[in-house]
């Protein structure tokens, strides 16, 4: 490929990147977080970006509630542990309850619900909504991450003697449980950005500690959201 054409495929996976709502919702939340992390809760411009970002995002989620609606009232893949099921769809359940809330809130910040008081209790619930829901999905990874490994060392055995990386379906597995990995690190995260947003421990999880782990989330979430690159014809 000719240097235009890489460079026009490359723009071309920014754009589809970009086009993505959940994608720019990230980025926003990354400045939001990086604005947390550098104000440190003191007033502001990095305080003001952190309030006015915030904002932002939560036209992003309006009735994005309804994904894990879908999600909740959906079948579960067959042969999964009930254990695993009941999380997954309490899951489901907290993160709906979190979005619709929160739509709640957008309506309280922009004055067009006026009971301030009712927003703010309304706003601390969609937050431990959130928390919950967080350490729902720590739980099903960690449960998932078990079964893959499970899986996995069985593969091993019946490949003992070839090269297990050279095997499709080995590869196959450990991607998913690179993924899974990933996504235990984010939720495990989040829910030390959900103490911190609740002020449950004050002393120890500051804003700037928040603003951290919410940085790290976020980032993360966008790594997770990046299209995969074509696969370049060779000739």
């Amino acid at each position: 490929m000719s240097v235009l054409d890489t460079t026009r495929a490359e723009l071309g996976l920014l754009v589809l990147y970009l086009n993505k709502a959940e994608a720019r919702d990230k980025i926003c939340r990354a400045i939001q977080y990086g604005s947390k992390l550098l104000s440190n809760g003191e007033p502001g411009t990095a305080q003001n970006v952190d309030k006015s970002t915030s904002l932002a995002r939560k036209v992003f989620r309006l009735f994005k509630f309804a994904n894990d609606l879908h999600a909740l009232i959906s079948p579960s893949p067959a042969g999964t542990p009930l254990p695993l099921l009941l999380l997954g769809k309490s899951k489901n359940a907290l993160l709906s309850t979190f979005l619709f809330l929160d739509q709640i809130v957008w309506l309280g910040r922009t004055g067009i619900y006026k009971n301030k008081e009712r927003a703010e209790l309304i706003g601390r619930i969609s937050v431990y909504c959130w928390m919950g829901s967080s350490i729902a999905t720590t739980l099903v990874e960690l449960g998932e991450l078990g079964r893959l490994s499970a899986t996995m060392k069985k593969l091993e055995k019946e490949l003992k003697g070839s090269d297990k990386y050279k095997n499709e379906q080995y590869r196959a597995k450990l991607h998913k449980s690179n993924e899974r990995s990933l996504a235990l690190v984010k939720a495990a995260l989040d829910i030390v950005v959900a103490v911190g947003l609740l002020q449950l421990v004050p002393k120890k999880v500051t804003p700037r500690v928040t603003g951290a782990f919410g940085l790290a989330t976020s980032l993360i979430s966008c790594y997770q959201l990046l299209p995969s690159k074509p696969k370049s014809k060779t000739t």
